[in-house]
């Protein structure tokens, strides 16, 4: 399954026996390559799985073959079952990118996968193929084992893999059909209520609430998984179906919920404003002792200091942290120009600047405050990230 609202990372939980803001260049695990022009990374939890998968698979193979090389037949299930996740998630990779849209990266991990793009389709019908990829996938892996099971003459082991496998790409195809946000189907009801309504607000809000829905489904499934009995007194899956349940409802319900606050959050995108969110900045020279600055910023009741020369070229940012964080006693002693940073012609921007201009502004260039200028080139202000977060504080 696949998010895509920027920057956005979608996660397909992987079938039986187990069902986001860091930099974009962060790695999010193992590097292994870049087939159809896609990084894929493999998270070290994958391998938690793995020897999880092998043990618990091992057993139905020492039915067919003995031991040791039933280990080695139960780890390329292990494999190959998250060689299925991994084909899923390239798809969804590969659709976006035949429509236009960057991906950042392909990661495998504890739940199985997730596809990073960079932004959001443009439509509705797009939304929909991005997302029905990967399930679509899926299922043919299973049409093609069945069919396998039925035609080809398999040795035993072979014919347990291949069981294994069909049964695995059935559930996560089929589950990842289930119509809440952040699975797929949820991609696919968002698609069809933005269709209908022709906003793509409500589609996520809508399908964001029905993730919250399935999430509950599937805790109250674990629970009865975990204790159901045959009238013989034998069956139940124990306490591994509620640990199961719980870790896949609390995925569905945290990124249901992500997906609800992220419209939201766009909801108050328009309402950016450089100049209202600005503080109002004094103008000294490198060579001002600190305490002076602050006493003339306080008279002037600005909330940001900036360095200038002596006709009034800006030169730099003084860090409101390096500020509180130099003690009283030492700010005689201490000038502006030793707490300044640099100003970097991408740490200057217009004071026009609003809603989505302005958040891309920022997330081009990551700072901790810019300068504001007028058309003029004149010193507007100052603009804390710390602010913009504040303006979003609530969400």
């Amino acid at each position: 399954m696949t998010n895509s609202a920027p920057p956005t990372q979608g996660k397909t939980p992987a079938g039986d026996p187990g069902p986001r803001k860091g930099g974009p260049d962060a790695r999010p695990g193992l590097y292994m390559g870049r087939p159809f022009g896609v990084p894929v990374y493999v998270s070290p939890s994958w391998f938690l799985v793995a020897i999880l998968v092998t043990v618990m698979f091992e057993g139905q193979v020492n039915g067919v073959i003995d031991r040791p090389a039933s280990y080695l037949v139960a780890f390329a299930y292990a494999v190959l079952l998250y060689g299925s996740v991994f084909v899923h998630e390239l798809s969804h990779a590969v659709t976006a990118r035949v429509l236009g849209l960057p991906v950042r990266s392909v990661t495998l991990h504890i739940l199985g996968g997730e596809t990073s793009i960079e932004r959001e389709a443009a439509t509705p019908g797009r939304e929909f193929l991005i997302a029905f990829a990967g399930p679509l996938i899926n299922l043919v892996l299973a049409g093609l084992g069945l069919l396998a099971h039925a035609v080809l003459p398999l040795p035993d082991v072979a014919l347990l893999l291949i069981d294994a496998l069909t049964f695995a790409n059935l559930l996560v195809g089929v589950f990842n059909l289930l119509p809440g946000l952040p699975l797929d189907g949820g991609r696919l009801v968002r698609a069809a209520v933005w269709k209908a309504t022709g906003h793509s607000r409500n589609g996520a809000i809508f399908a964001g609430w029905v993730g919250r829905a399935v999430a509950i489904g599937c805790l109250i499934t674990g629970a009865y998984l975990a204790t159901y009995r045959t009238e013989g007194g034998t069956g139940g899956f124990g306490w591994l179906a509620l640990l199961w349940s719980a870790l896949v409802a609390s995925f569905i319900w945290v990124g249901a919920t992500q997906a609800i606050r992220a419209e939201r959050f766009r909801d108050r995108v328009p309402l950016l404003s450089a100049r209202r969110l600005a503080r109002r900045a004094t103008l000294v020279t490198p060579d001002t002792p600190l305490a002076e600055a602050v006493r003339r910023a306080h008279a002037d009741h600005a909330g940001a200091l900036v360095v200038a020369d002596h006709d009034g070229n800006p030169q730099g940012i003084v860090s409101e942290k390096a500020v509180t964080a130099t003690p009283e006693h030492r700010r005689p002693w201490i000038t502006v120009g030793e707490l300044s940073r640099g100003l970097e012609p991408q740490l200057t921007l217009p004071a026009d600047l609003t809603g989505e201009d302005l958040l891309t502004a920022l997330r081009r260039n990551p700072a901790s405050e810019y300068l504001l200028t007028e058309p003029d080139g004149r010193v507007y202000g100052v603009l804390a990230v710390t602010d913009v977060d504040r303006a979003f504080a609530g969400v």
